[in-house]
């Protein structure tokens, strides 16, 4: 049994590729129940956020689920595997407890530290509770990835004072217009993105802000909260020539913002710039739009450059969260291995029992004349020899259970005693 990690985020793959993968929200537990339909895993999660799409995967043969994890995304996505196949990294057992880990302390992000990556590892891990995909194994290495998010945000400062994407966006605006004071700006999407972004623009002097979302109360909620103006979301392009920036966050699956729009609104606004930062993965803002003359898009990807001193910033404070998610792979990786060890010292007691049963009998059965106390003094022989011979094999497999080549070990057991354990009895005793 291993652990397996198949992804691409930020750091591997631009966006252009990362939205190829994106799995929307509402489609994760399909996405669930296919993988596990059409691939050889025992348990399996799925993280899809903007900035990355990953797989956790229990399997019994990773170089196996490696190959079919890799069709089913070109399946499921619908795209050729050589548009982003290069761009994959996998991580097994230790490197995949490790990477998981420092992921839910937010020191894998864009934004060092940054908080909403918690609480998407979380969602992750309740969709697949939900979908019966999380059993023994994923469900502790969630628990134990959460527990280091917290202890990562509260034993040290990663997150004092750290970026979110939204704020990033704002602070790319600022670089543009030096200033934010009586500017006008879009918010195209209202979640929770679209909120924490209305927040910082009117901390930065947006005098005035419009608020397009599909729901149209959704929109005119946040408005109200924020003192903006609510705008249907299929009117949104005859607003554009009112703004200075637009802000797009929707989780559409296409693009909302066409080169035709932005065209029309530029010539209303007789050419003053319009800017465009799209923080949406997939991306709102239709590409052809940076061609035109006097738009200018910037994308998640370009959000790096605004963020790429925070990190600097935190080093000493990655350094103290390293060391909580060293201490806490050590603690899953012997609870992990000990999985293996358990079946294997159960069915070694066992084989030696039923020896032991086999020659104890047969010995009484050539020695008819004993009593009932010979006989019981017989058969307590052969436990006591048996369970002495087993004693210090059983320890030795304990111990090995703690090291990180102890699986080496719990192997050469199985061969020297040639033992088969079977799928029904290791679930048994992992409780699986």
């Amino acid at each position: 049994m291993y652990l397996l990690t198949i992804g691409l985020n930020h750091k591997t793959a631009p966006v252009e590729v990362r939205e190829k993968l994106n799995i929307p929200r509402e489609r994760v537990g399909e996405a669930l129940a296919r993988l596990r339909a059409e691939v050889a895993v025992r348990e399996a999660a799925l993280l899809s956020t903007c900035n990355r799409s990953e797989m956790h995967l229990v399997i019994d043969d990773w170089e196996d689920a490696l190959r079919g994890a890799t069709a089913f995304l070109e399946r499921f996505h619908g795209c050729v595997r050589s548009e982003f196949e290069k761009y994959l990294y996998h991580h097994v057992d230790r490197s995949c407890v490790g990477h998981l880990f420092r992921v839910a302390s937010g020191i894998d992000s864009m934004i060092v530290g940054e908080s909403q990556i918690l609480s998407q590892v979380k969602a992750a891990f309740d969709v697949a509770r939900a979908e019966q995909s999380a059993r023994l194994v994923l469900d502790e290495l969630f628990r134990r990835a959460l527990r280091v998010g917290k202890r990562s945000r509260t034993e040290t400062d990663i997150s004092a004072g750290a970026l979110s994407v939204g704020s990033a966006a704002v602070e790319l605006a600022k670089t543009i217009f030096g200033d934010l004071d009586g500017r006008a700006v879009m918010l195209l999407g209202a979640g929770e993105m679209g909120e924490l972004t209305a927040r910082h623009l009117l901390d930065n002097g947006v005098t005035r802000f419009l608020v397009a979302n599909r729901s149209l109360d959704r929109a005119t909620e946040l408005a109200r909260a924020f003192g903006g103006e609510p705008v249907r979301y299929d009117t949104y392009s005859e607003h554009l020539k009112d703004v200075d920036i637009l802000i797009s966050s929707t989780s559409a699956p296409h693009f909302v913002v066409t080169r035709d729009a932005v065209a029309l609104a530029l010539r209303k606004r007789r050419d003053a710039p319009l800017f465009f930062i799209d923080i949406a993965v997939p991306r709102d803002v239709e590409p052809a739009v940076n061609r035109l003359e006097n738009a200018f898009v910037y994308d998640i990807d370009d959000i790096q450059a605004v963020v790429a001193g925070n990190r600097a910033e935190r080093d000493s404070e990655v350094s103290r969260v390293e060391t909580i998610v060293e201490r806490e792979v050590n603690d899953f990786m012997r609870w992990f291995q000990g999985l293996a060890v358990r079946p294997v010292i159960a069915s070694l007691t066992s084989r030696a029992q039923q020896i032991r049963d086999t020659e104890v009998e047969q010995a009484l059965r050539r020695m008819p004349d004993l009593s009932q106390k010979q006989q019981e003094i017989i058969r307590a022989l052969g436990k006591g020899i048996a369970q002495k011979i087993l004693h210090a094999p059983i320890v030795h497999l304990r111990q090995s259970s703690e090291s990180q080549d102890g699986y080496v070990e719990v192997e050469t057991v199985r061969r020297l005693f040639n033992l088969e354990v079977t799928r029904e009895e290791e679930n048994a005793h992992r409780g699986g």
